[in-house]
């Protein structure tokens, strides 16, 4: 080779050599200039650069053909003076410089990053020397390069996700799913069909025939639209060219049939209500579909029909039920309807439940109890008696008359006209004072403003003989302060006691007393009461039951 002057023109004929010496692959040139060796040093005593590298040698491995890999190193100049890097010569052409930028400069101590690419384009082992020119005093520093390239992997499908659970979806809506056909593999991947099955599935964004290149993706959607309630399941099939030519994708999916309103009972008839009162009935919502439904509104129309028992909103769960009241409270006489309507997010939104009913005016009825009043044995000359009572169901009565069709027989311990509140009921007396010896019977007669305007009742007595017995009672004094004397109170015993009635004509200051108005063959039943000086009397003291008189 030839020498130049060392000059400064001698520099840049260096970097022209150099130059050349890029477009070379495989060769390596070194140009001095005179006084300069080979190596490019310095004269002796002058500063100098040195070029250092961090590896001498760079490995890529297996690549597949057609890809790429960058690997690096490090360059450092360990000298004292500046080095200009000038380029960097690669062996093969399959090896190459991705940075720095070339040339540049690096100051004493200071670094650069060598990047270096391999692309293999066949399969098959790469062996080369990447040589880096400079002005440094070791003018050209060789890294020693190898990889390999790998076959091309043929082209093969993936799909994210590789299977589709829709879960529940109700009838007449739909949800989609968003799907990745992927080619993972290293050439492009033809796709002649793109197909699904399954009721309510529905395969869109995706027309055959269609390439998809290696490293490259596709997109398409699958949407469950549910024909009927109950599970269903389906399969999306793409076929290729790919390694795996047929890929498939399982997709499952419930229809639930959407919430559905219904009330139990569908109508509400109250019948005939009084005017001044009211009725309520029962009934409830219930959800009879497959998903929860919400209720926002609950509406009542028609004169005296309100509605109670249920707020909104109001979540009713599939299957579930809500219960509601509805009273009719009628404020004129005549038929009256209505409607209960129901707001939701049913599939029925709006929900009616007819109302009917009827006012009336209120009409009162009288009851006398008992139906038949026995008054029991009687002194002829004397006199007994009974205790009835009225009654009045419906609206207020008022019993203007109370007779009876034998004299023997008078009704007392009630004023007339008296007036019965509906739901209440008074008291009254019937006296029997038997003018003869023997059964007697009689009909009791009130008349009313009630329906129908009388009532009856039955009275029964009989008429004894003067008393030839007599009976002797006695009992213990009462040992509270203050008594002032002794009541004593006489039953008939049939069976069981009578009314009692008081015996004595005055206050008996003794703890002794004789009946003498019994009746011959009569049963009677005894019991005292103390009485205090405040005439506040006590209650009945033990009862002696079942006295029995003589027939004679």
């Amino acid at each position: 080779m030839p020498k130049t002057v060392a000059s400064k023109t001698c520099s840049r004929s260096v970097l022209k050599i150099t130059a050349a010496l890029l477009l070379l692959a495989g060769l390596t040139f070194l140009a001095g200039c005179q006084g300069v060796s080979a190596g490019g040093s310095g004269s002796p005593g002058q500063p100098s650069g040195t070029l250092s590298l961090s590896a001498m040698n760079l490995n890529f491995g297996s690549i597949t053909t057609g890809a790429s890999k960058t690997l690096t190193v490090t360059a450092t100049n360990s000298g004292t003076a500046t080095v200009n890097v000038s380029g960097v010569a690669f062996s093969t052409k399959y090896f190459s410089l991705t940075a720095p930028t070339l040339p540049v400069s690096l100051a004493a101590g200071q670094s650069t990053t060598v990047s270096i690419q391999f692309t293999p384009n066949a399969a098959s082992t790469f062996n080369a020397t990447a040589t880096i020119a400079s002005d440094a005093s070791n003018a050209s520093v060789n890294l020693s390069l190898t990889g390999s390239g790998a076959p091309v992997a043929p082209g093969q499908l993936t799909l994210t996700p590789p299977a589709e659970d829709f879960g529940s979806v109700v009838d007449g809506s739909q949800q989609s799913q968003t799907v990745v056909l992927t080619n993972v593999g290293g050439t492009s991947v033809d796709i002649s069909q793109a197909s699904i099955t399954g009721a309510g599935f529905e395969l869109s964004g995706i027309t055959a025939p269609l390439t998809v290149k290696a490293s490259q993706s596709a997109t398409f959607t699958v949407t469950f639209a549910p024909l009927a309630a109950g599970t269903t399941s389906g399969t999306v099939t793409i076929n290729s060219n790919a390694s795996n030519p047929s890929l498939s994708m399982s997709l499952s999916g419930t229809g639930l049939a959407a919430g559905a309103l219904a009330s139990s009972p569908s109508s509400l008839n109250f019948g005939s209500v009084t005017v001044g009162s009211n009725q309520s009935l029962s009934a409830s919502l219930s959800n009879t579909g497959g998903t929860s439904i919400t209720v926002s509104q609950v509406a009542v129309s028609g004169t005296g029909f309100t509605v109670s028992g249920i707020s909104t909103p109001l979540t009713i769960a599939a299957g579930d039920t809500a219960a509601f009241t509805v009273k009719f409270a009628p404020t004129t006489s005549g038929s009256a309807t209505g409607n209960v309507t129901i707001t939701s997010t049913a599939s029925n939104p709006t929900l009616t439940v007819p109302l009917s009913g009827a006012g009336t005016t209120a009409v009162g009825q009288l009851g006398v109890a008992p139906a038949t009043l026995d008054i029991g044995s009687v002194v002829v000359g004397s006199s007994g008696t009974a205790s009835g009572t009225l009654s009045a169901t419906g609206a207020n009565v008022t019993v203007t008359g109370a007779s009876t069709n034998n004299a023997a027989f008078t009704v007392g311990g009630i004023s007339l006209p008296v007036t019965i509140p509906a739901g209440q009921s008074v008291p009254y007396t019937v006296t029997f004072t038997p003018t003869t010896t023997g059964a007697a019977s009689a009909t009791l007669t009130f008349t009313s403003n009630a329906q129908p305007s009388t009532a009856t009742q039955n009275l029964t007595g009989n008429g004894t003989a003067g008393m030839t017995h007599s009976v002797a009672l006695s009992w213990n004094a009462s040992s509270s302060s203050g008594i002032a004397g002794y009541n004593v109170y006489r039953a008939v015993y049939n069976k069981a006691c009578g009314t009692y009635s008081k015996i004595n004509s005055a206050l008996d200051a003794n703890t002794v007393y004789t009946d003498s108005t019994v009746l011959n063959g009569g049963s009677y039943c005894y019991a005292a009461t103390a009485v205090d000086t405040s005439n506040q009397e006590s209650g009945y003291s033990n009862i002696v039951s079942n006295i029995q008189i003589p027939a004679q």
